[in-house]
């Protein structure tokens, strides 16, 4: 038999102006650029202010009332430009980007012109595509070949040719073979070359004693033998051409006019919208016969307003949050770059009386242009340590302290992670080695045995 039973129990629910305000709040600025695109071309009550007659005639007289030429009104000094809310157009100026194809169209381009014939150019293409950002083949040779139908051996063929391509090693499968390539195509140190091809653990581990003894050279010769090693490209990936997703479009801008910290949302490429004064004549008039018609249009009416309380209300949050930002670090933004205090998103959530995840979602890939640099909103976040003095600083001045420790060991005989402990200890930051273990492999500095030179 069904039992029946009644509950009761708490659920947040958030309603459609909530879950857009939040999907908006995490956006930065391109992406809203986009997002408000989407939602003109979706909604046809939001749409974009016309100018005035009367604006677009005033603009083409000069001050005493007469009509400008073509001649005048081009060779003006003034900006004729209608601006917005935020324009910083005299004072900071984008360059364009030149058109430049990327890393695999280059590979695809060459490869269009090698003496190979079509069957032979399509697994070369098929390598192309399969190589990732780093310059590496991100598949197995068995996969292209069951692809393209053609056996291993003749992928493996092809692999050789499109490695020797520019750049030299791409589309290696290990940092072996990625430096064994390069060496074979310079041609101009065949230790180097024996380095790589039967010594490679012993280099990588920095065996400097043990290679001199397995190849039978002289110090001066293995110098310069990893003086050539040292010069090849790991990654023959990176450094392909910029593009405009490697730009970084502050979302704040903090200034600081007449001795006053001024922030600004950067939303001066952003356009201006309004509701439609056809559809909302519509919706007043009630004159339309189709309910249908009404309905829709009432709907998007109602969607258009929520959209604009969102963009608003985004720009109020991310301003109260970098005002507390400021008032957190106020160090940094009085003109000491150096100095950052502990912060945690919970602090500023404090401040403003927001939850813990609004601030996070403000922080999270948005940057901020400040006088000293732009920087990400997360880099003025940390937590704090306690040193000797009984002063709580920033684990960020803690990470630049040990960073300058290992940039002035000798590189001989570089520190190990329990002797940087005990140095950091001396200069009164009170680490643990695990901690220097942990904060050296956050700023990606390797352990002391692959820090060491020849």
């Amino acid at each position: 038999m069904v039992e029946l039973k009644q509950t009761l129990e708490q659920r947040q629910k958030l309603t459609p102006q909530q879950i857009l305000q939040t999907v908006l709040l995490q956006l930065n600025t391109l992406d809203l650029e986009s997002r408000i695109a989407e939602e003109l071309e979706e909604n046809p009550v939001l749409e974009l202010p016309e100018a005035e007659p009367a604006e677009q005639e005033s603009e083409s007289r000069n001050e005493n009332g007469e009509e400008l030429t073509w001649d005048e009104y081009l060779n003006s000094p003034e900006d004729f430009r209608i601006r917005t809310k935020y324009d910083k157009s005299q004072e900071r100026r984008e360059m364009p980007l030149e058109d430049k194809p990327d890393l695999i169209e280059q590979l695809l381009d060459q490869i269009r012109l090698l003496e190979i014939s079509e069957e032979e150019k399509k697994i070369a293409e098929e390598i192309a595509w399969n190589i990732d950002e780093r310059g590496y083949l991100a598949t197995d040779i068995s996969i292209i070949a069951d692809r393209t139908g053609a056996p291993e051996e003749k992928v493996e063929q092809i692999l050789q040719i499109v490695q020797r391509l520019d750049p030299p090693g791409i589309g290696c499968r290990d940092l072996m073979e990625c430096l064994k390539v390069q060496l074979e195509i310079a041609g101009n140190n065949d230790l180097a070359l024996r380095i790589i091809t039967d010594y490679f653990m012993d280099f990588a581990n920095r065996r400097f004693e043990k290679l001199q003894g397995e190849m039978h050279c002289s110090k001066e010769e293995l110098y310069e033998a990893m003086e050539i090693i040292s010069g090849l490209n790991p990654k023959p990936g990176e450094g392909s051409p910029t593009s405009a997703a490697d730009l970084i479009v502050p979302d704040i801008v903090v200034e600081e006019i007449d001795g006053e910290i001024v922030v600004d949302v950067n939303d001066g490429n952003l356009p201006e919208l309004q509701l439609s004064p056809v559809y909302m004549r519509m919706l007043e008039s009630g004159n339309s016969e189709d309910a249908e018609v009404r309905k829709f249009v009432r709907q998007k009416a109602e969607a258009a307003r929520w959209f604009l309380q969102a963009v608003q209300q985004r720009q109020v949050t991310m301003m109260k949050v970098m005002k507390a930002i400021i008032g957190r670090q106020s160090d940094f933004f009085n003109g000491d770059p150096s100095v950052l205090k502990p912060l945690i998103l919970k602090d500023v959530a404090d401040d403003i009386g927001m939850d813990i995840s609004t601030i996070s979602r403000v922080t999270r890939g948005k940057y901020v242009e400040t006088p000293y640099g732009i920087y990400e909103l997360k880099h003025f976040f940390s937590e704090g340590l306690t040193m000797d003095s009984g002063e709580e600083v920033s684990t960020k001045i803690v990470k630049k302290q040990l960073k300058r420790v290992i940039e002035g060991e000798e590189r001989r005989k570089p520190f190990s992670d329990d002797k940087l402990a005990e140095l950091m200890k001396a200069k009164g930051f009170p680490v643990a080695r695990r901690t220097v273990a942990k904060y050296r492999e956050q700023m990606k500095i390797p352990v002391a045995r692959l820090r060491r030179e020849f």
